[in-house]
């Protein structure tokens, strides 16, 4: 009786169970350091993801995410620090923050293509940034806001979660980033995603076959605005710090090469590349101060050996069945 293959389904979901059990498993043998490493790269995951959504699926190259990730940051952190909002709700505001800005920025950035919409969305990103610095009043600026630790508690179903807990920041990381790789898996498989897909290669002859090309790359924005902000928040609330930095350039740009280091287009390719960028970086900083160049010397061999992000080489040259 012949052996048959498992279907590419089972395996991609069977290599989505075994990713997110080895990173469970990772917070009982990592030393503190490292498992506050991961802890922060799980969240940038999240929002390398949605940036993934709107780059790596829809073909859409945007210097502006910063913006989105600074919405979700300073709507819950500001929630939680002026208002007093409980985290549950902070957090929501600020992914609602974040798919609000996103649709507001849509409006007027898809109008254009190409490079016209990633200075469209630069320019977006940069004024995004400098609210934070001129409204110092309520924001503080570079110096930022310190969350106080009853911001960092709350009840659920009876329960009470302390998120200044490295185990709970830790699994709350871990589940966040769960249902940031369940969305991206269901938009991918979706019309939508197919749509999106359709877009990236040919929007001239998507657009030929019918589809409402703004109505898609509108959908992309908002749902890549949207997981970004929930990335921004979440690290506002589990890290307890909000700053002006955090919606500079260089997080849209650290966004972008996550993104490419894994894969565009992969929906693990963005995990992948988050955390072998944010331990180049820590690794290399260790040994010299010139690290960005030590950082921009791997990149480039990267881009030589696997010029479509490591996932997305891997899945065109052996697996297929990658997601």
């Amino acid at each position: 009786m012949k052996h048959r293959p498992a279907p590419p389904d089972l395996k991609a979901a069977a290599l989505f169970v075994a990713v997110i059990a080895a990173l469970f498993a990772l917070q009982f043998v990592l030393p503190e350091y490292h498992r506050l490493s991961v802890t922060r790269i799980m969240v940038l995951a999240v929002f390398a993801t949605g940036y993934n959504i709107l780059f790596g699926y829809t073909g859409l190259l945007s210097l502006g995410h910063a913006m989105f990730f600074g919405a979700g940051l300073y709507t819950a952190g500001l929630c939680a620090y002026h208002l007093g909002w409980g985290v549950p709700a902070a957090f929501a505001g600020g992914v609602v923050a974040g798919a609000l800005l996103a649709l507001l920025v849509g409006c007027v950035a898809l109008r254009t293509t190409g490079v016209s919409f990633m200075i469209v969305t630069l320019m977006f990103a940069q004024v995004a940034y400098l609210a934070t610095l001129y409204f110092t009043a309520y924001t503080r600026g570079d110096e930022g806001l310190v969350l106080p630790q009853a911001a960092r508690s709350f009840e659920w179903f009876g329960a009470s979660v302390d998120l200044t807990d490295p185990a709970t920041r830790y699994n709350l990381s871990l589940l966040l980033l769960v249902i940031a790789l369940a969305a991206v898996w269901g938009v991918a498989r979706s019309r939508t995603g197919r749509a999106m897909v359709a877009i990236r290669e040919n929007e001239p002859r998507a657009r030929m076959l019918g589809y409402n090309t703004f109505a898609v790359k509108l959908q992309a924005l908002i749902i890549s605005g949207a997981l970004s902000a929930a990335a921004g928040a979440a690290y506002a609330l589990l890290f307890a710090y909000i700053g002006s930095s955090f919606a500079a350039i260089q997080y849209s740009i650290d966004a972008l090469l996550y993104t490419l280091l894994g894969g565009p287009g992969s929906v693990l390719g963005p995990v992948l590349g988050a955390f072998l960028m944010f331990y180049l970086v820590d690794v290399a900083s260790q040994y010299t101060s010139a690290y960005l160049l030590v950082t921009g010397v791997a990149l480039i061999l990267l881009v030589l050996y696997f010029p479509r992000g490591i996932l997305g080489t891997v899945k065109h040259r052996w697996l297929p069945w990658l997601p």
